[in-house]
């Protein structure tokens, strides 16, 4: 599925695009599944294990921000990231051992799509190495005007692991932008048809702005780690763990390699999505920018 150019790339730059690894077919039934799930969402008022909702967000308009772990919600969802031709990717850019971490479905919907500030997955889930990347399935166009992810090429690399806490001393999901500006000039949008796959490294500096367009930006998002990368935080489960198992036999001797941490502790007072977290900073960008 990928060429030698784009595993060149993805080790220099920690982010490809690759076009359009979904067909026609199965986008339409996810976007079924979603609206679905959208409508569904009429029913409640507050954020759910399933739903993370809009501000503005009324059951006569339901307004959907984030659906969670939708591999849990759908077996469509765990069926993408399962498919021969997303293994094929991931094995080439990772290896052959791989593990699901986890999944959620941002919805940028047209005008009023939250926005998400500058980090590092790397901050919210460090691990025993940094095999580790973040699948971004584009259900809709995308172009610079609806909201594309923006993530800033070889930031991956090195000794770099900004701060995401906040000035209260506790994590905040974000890093303060006054710190990275010239790294934001920098950033480049992942931009392609619907059904095509981004694929950013755990520690690529990335965030999003508001879509301000009227067409939606729907990005289904998976993180995926080397099997024998295990998480600093714990496993609760060790059956669970291995059910996310995508390729390869289950791993108890965890790969150690010489990357920079910061763990994500004490934990942010508003807990909840990535949007909760950083909705406690005062160090925005995007509203800023806006």
């Amino acid at each position: 599925m990928i060429s030698d150019e784009h595993a060149q790339a993805y080790k220099r730059d920690g982010v490809i695009v690759v076009p359009e690894v979904l067909n026609q077919e199965t986008l339409g039934k996810v976007r079924t599944v979603l609206a679905e799930l959208v409508a569904g969402a009429a029913s409640v008022t507050e954020h759910t294990d399933v739903y993370d909702l809009e501000p503005g967000h009324t059951p006569e308009t339901p307004r959907v921000r984030r659906i969670k772990a939708p591999h849990k919600v759908h077996p469509i969802f765990d069926e993408i990231v399962r498919s021969p031709a997303v293994i094929s990717i991931l094995t080439r850019l990772i290896g052959p051992g791989l593990r699901l971490h986890g999944s959620k479905l941002n919805m940028k919907s047209a005008q009023y799509g939250s926005p998400v500030e500058w980090h590092q997955d790397w901050a919210f889930y460090p691990h025993t190495n940094d095999d580790i990347l973040a699948i971004g399935v584009l259900l809709d166009d995308c172009d610079i005007e609806n909201g594309p992810m923006l993530v800033t090429p070889g930031t991956h690399t090195g000794a770099t692991m900004w701060d995401h806490h906040g000035e209260d001393g506790c994590f905040a999901g974000l890093i303060d932008p006054d710190q990275i500006q010239d790294d934001i000039k920098r950033a480049v949008p992942c931009m392609g048809k619907a059904g095509s796959m981004s694929f950013h490294h755990v520690r690529a500096l990335h965030g999003s702005a508001t879509n301000t367009s009227n067409r939606p930006r729907n990005l289904l998002l998976y993180e995926v780690a080397a099997s024998d990368a295990w998480p600093l935080m714990g496993v609760k489960d060790f059956d669970e763990f291995n059910s996310r198992l995508l390729a390869g036999p289950p791993v108890v001797a965890p790969r150690l390699t010489d990357v920079p941490v910061r763990m994500p502790l004490p934990p942010a007072k508003r807990q909840g999505s990535i949007y909760e977290t950083q909705s406690a900073s005062k160090k925005s960008y995007f509203t800023r920018a806006a």
